[in-house]
C-alpha cells in the first residue's frame, strides 16, 4: 500500500486550498454586517433578506432557470438525435461536414459564436430576447449532449435490438422500449451537462439577449463592475451550497447504489 509521502500532502493542501480558500472566505464575508466587503463588522444574515427582496435578481434567477430548463431539453432532443444518426447511420453523402458541424461548437470560441449568432438574429429580423438566448444555449450545448449520447451509443449490444425486432418490435418501438431506457443514463447526465452551462452561460448570453431578458450571470457581471457588493456574496453563497447538496446527494446515490448492486451479486453467488 502506498503512502502519501509528504510533498505530495504539501501539494494537495496548496492545491485545495487555491480552489477552495476563496469559496470559503466569500462564504464567511456573506454574513458579514458591514457594506464593505473587505472589513469585517460582525455576523448578520440581513445581506440575504435584502437579496430575497431585490426584485432585479430574483428576475433575472428566473428568466436564468426558465432560459436553462428550454434549452436544455431542446439540446438534449436535437444531441440524442444527432449522437443516434452519426452511431448507426454510418456513412452517407454529407457525414464529415454534418459531424463538423456538430462538434464546431466545441472548439470554437464563445465570442465568434455570439457574435455569429448576433449577425443571425438581426438578418431575420428576430427580437432579442428570452426565446433568442435559449436558441443561443441549445446551439452550443447540443454538441456536448452529443459527446456523452454517442458515447454510449457506441458501446451498446445491439442484439437487443436485434432481439426485439425479432419478437415483432417496429424500429421505433424498439428504440422507445429497449434503446432509450438503456442509454437513458446517458442522456440524462447530456440534459445536465447542457442545464449546467446554460446556467453559467455570460458570454454568448450577452450576444443573444435583449432589453426584455438579463439572465443571472449577466445581472452579477454588471453589478460586480460597479464594485462587489454584500449582496453577491450572499448570493454566491446560496449557488455555492445548491451546488454542493447537488454534489453530496448525487454521491450519495451513487454509493446506495453500487452497494445495493454489491449485495444483489453477493445474493445471486450464494443462490447459484
Amino acid at each position: 500500500m502506498n503512502r502519501l509521502s509528504p510533498f505530495n500532502v504539501v501539494s494537495l493542501t496548496f492545491g485545495f486550498a487555491f480552489l477552495y480558500l476563496p469559496m470559503l472566505i466569500l462564504v464567511i464575508f456573506s454574513f458579514n454586517s458591514s457594506k464593505l466587503v473587505t472589513v469585517w463588522a460582525g455576523f448578520s444574515t440581513k445581506w440575504y433578506g435584502t437579496l430575497f427582496q431585490n426584485e432585479a435578481f430574483l428576475d433575472a434567477a428566473w428568466v436564468t432557470l426558465k432560459v436553462a430548463v428550454m434549452s436544455s431539453t431542446f439540446a438534449t432532443v436535437l444531441g440524442t438525435m444527432a449522437a443516434y444518426v452519426l452511431v448507426r447511420g454510418g456513412r452517407f453523402m454529407g457525414r464529415t461536414l454534418f459531424s463538423g458541424m456538430i462538434y464546431a461548437p466545441l472548439v470554437m470560441p464563445e465570442v465568434i459564436t455570439g457574435l455569429s449568432l448576433l449577425l443571425l438574429f438581426i438578418g431575420i429580423g428576430l427580437d432579442r430576447g428570452v426565446m433568442t438566448i435559449v436558441l443561443a444555449h441549445t446551439t452550443f450545448s447540443m454538441c456536448y449532449v452529443s459527446v456523452v449520447v454517442s458515447s454510449r451509443l457506441a458501446t451498446f449490444d445491439r442484439s437487443l435490438e436485434e432481439a426485439a425486432l425479432d419478437l415483432g418490435a417496429s424500429q421505433f418501438d424498439a428504440f422507445r422500449l429497449v434503446t432509450l431506457p438503456i442509454i437513458a443514463p446517458a442522456v440524462i447526465s447530456g440534459w445536465l451537462l447542457a442545464f449546467t452551462l446554460s446556467l453559467d452561460d455570460l458570454v454568448i448570453a450577452s450576444f443573444a439577449t435583449g432589453p426584455s431578458a438579463t439572465t443571472l450571470p449577466m445581472k452579477i457581471w454588471s453589478s460586480v463592475r460597479l464594485g462587489v457588493s454584500p449582496e453577491i456574496n450572499a448570493l454566491s453563497s446560496i449557488l455555492i451550497g445548491i451546488v454542493s447538496v447537488g454534489v453530496i446527494t448525487a454521491s450519495l446515490m451513487s454509493k446506495r447504489h453500487a452497494v445495493r448492486v454489491r449485495r444483489e451479486e453477493q445474493a445471486a453467488q450464494r443462490t447459484a
